[in-house]
């Protein structure tokens, strides 16, 4: 049950790149010059594979960035009912069967035992050595033994089972659409959709959402009575772990993006533009924040903040709070570190369309440099701007994982690939080797940079006006 609302910091300027997303989506369909690239994109068969796994990632993330008090199920004296001191978001409260379902220890995936023998005391008062059981991994099965492989094979089915259902109900309703869209018999649009002969490759939009589909079925089905990629030191699910790193990882990426967009676009613009002095004093700040060592610029950043969180623990009334606002001081930082080069290709780009024959007409005829700028220069760097923010999203991705290693990252008590790559970095070091976790963030993390990249390739092809021509 969701109680009052708690707005965070990032979670505001989420909603704010949604609605700005929103708003260019409806300003550039109405721009071929925009309109045109977007629809090669749709028309890629990687494009739309990546976009449809990218959007899986999003949706978790926007999940995971509504925050709020729980309700509790007593009430006070007042009759009112009470709320938890605890702030959890609507991803939580969807998994809450795998947030809550914690452990003692380790546990490796699928398993019905820790991980590690401990004593146990038997009825008759006689302690062994030997592995316990977990308390909800394989908790329904009288003989482990001799019921493990059966009930995952049961499991998997009906999970697979599930997915396929839900795969034929979302088959049939996408043929339904395009029929009434294309005004033809249902029959012609499955037959043109599972052909492939369709302008936008629904064929593996389709392919590639049931594929998906099924996998999560499968993983619900089976985290119902089973930790699917076990548990950490203290007993938590590493899946549950693994789904909540997406919002990290998402907002560094894309909010990181949100403060070096502004400086890079004005200041590289301005120094093309208008050169002289200005392109002096730009290329001066640009060279001298290059020379500082970004990790050091980091790490001096993070330190100040945790001693400004120290003497005022009063400002924060939660533990997310404070993880939150070293979460978007770090996008701060890196924002500031990493707008230098696009904006240099801004520069360059806008030296050249400076001597272009339009512009020197514009020129002539008196018209204000704001209004050149915003009419002839701009739009004509977009591209360049476009192609430059998702080809450095995975970058960004991989830089969170790297700074949670060397611990000048996010918060520790935050969930990122970063801190359980980090904390796998001890677990690697142990008898038996605790793998899980390591494995977990790396097949997260590498699904989404993989889509992100391969999705920017498309994007790039489709924004540069050469290989555009060429086509």
């Amino acid at each position: 049950m969701i109680g009052e609302l708690v707005i965070l910091w990032t979670d505001a300027l989420v909603f704010i790149l949604v609605l700005f997303s929103i708003f260019f989506g409806v300003y550039a369909a109405g721009k071929e010059h925009l309109r045109g690239p977007w629809r090669l994109v749709v028309r890629s068969r990687v494009g739309v594979s990546t976009l449809v796994i990218l959007s899986f990632y999003v949706i978790v993330g926007l999940l995971d960035s509504v925050h709020f008090y729980p309700l509790l199920p007593g009430k006070d004296q007042a009759g009112q009912q009470t709320q938890s001191a605890e702030v959890i978001s609507l991803f939580d409260q969807l998994v809450t069967p795998l947030r809550e379902r914690q452990e003692k220890t380790y546990s490796a995936p699928l398993a019905t035992h820790l991980y590690a023998k401990e004593n146990i005391e038997l009825p008759s008062g006689e302690v062994v050595r030997d592995y316990p059981r977990l308390a909800f991994g394989g908790a329904h099965l009288e003989n482990p033994e001799l019921e493990w492989s059966k009930d995952i094979l049961r499991l998997s089915a009906i999970g697979v089972l599930k997915g396929f259902l839900v795969s034929v109900v979302i088959t049939n309703i996408l043929i339904a659409l395009l029929a009434a869209r294309w005004r033809g018999s249902f029959g012609d649009a499955a037959k043109l959709l599972l052909t492939g002969n369709t302008a936008v490759p629904w064929r593996v939009v389709l392919i590639t959402l049931c594929l998906l589909i099924l996998t999560l079925f499968w993983a619900i089905e089976l985290s119902s009575s089973y930790h699917i990629l076990g548990t950490d030191k203290v007993g938590e699910d590493v899946f549950y772990q693994a789904l909540k790193s997406i919002r990290t990882g998402l907002l560094i990426g894309t909010l990181t993006t949100l403060v070096m967009l502004p400086a890079a676009i004005l200041l590289g613009i301005m120094a093309g533009y208008f050169r002289g002095w200005v392109d002096d004093l730009i290329q001066y700040t640009y060279t001298t924040l290059n020379s500082i060592p970004g990790v050091l610029l980091i790490a001096a950043a993070i330190l100040m903040l945790q001693i400004y969180m120290s003497n005022h623990p009063d400002e924060f009334n939660s533990l997310v709070e404070r993880a939150d606002l070293r979460l978007l001081f770090l996008c701060i930082i890196l924002g500031v570190t990493s707008w230098t080069g696009l904006c240099r290709l801004l520069r360059g780009e806008a030296m050249k369309l400076r001597e272009a024959d339009y512009v020197q007409a514009a020129v002539a005829f008196g018209v204000g440099h704001f209004t050149i700028i915003v009419r002839h220069i701009l739009p004509n760097v977009l591209h360049i701007v476009l192609i430059t923010v998702v080809l450095d999203f995975s970058g960004l991705v991989l830089a969170e994982a790297v700074l949670s290693y060397v611990n000048i990252g996010v918060d520790p008590t935050m969930n990122s690939w970063g801190n359980m790559i980090n904390s796998a970095r001890m677990e690697m070091a142990r008898e038996p080797v605790v793998w899980w976790s390591l494995l977990a963030s790396m097949i997260f993390m590498f699904v989404l940079v993989l889509s992100a990249n391969l999705f920017s390739d498309v994007v790039r092809d489709a924004f540069d006006p050469r290989l555009r021509n060429s086509r």
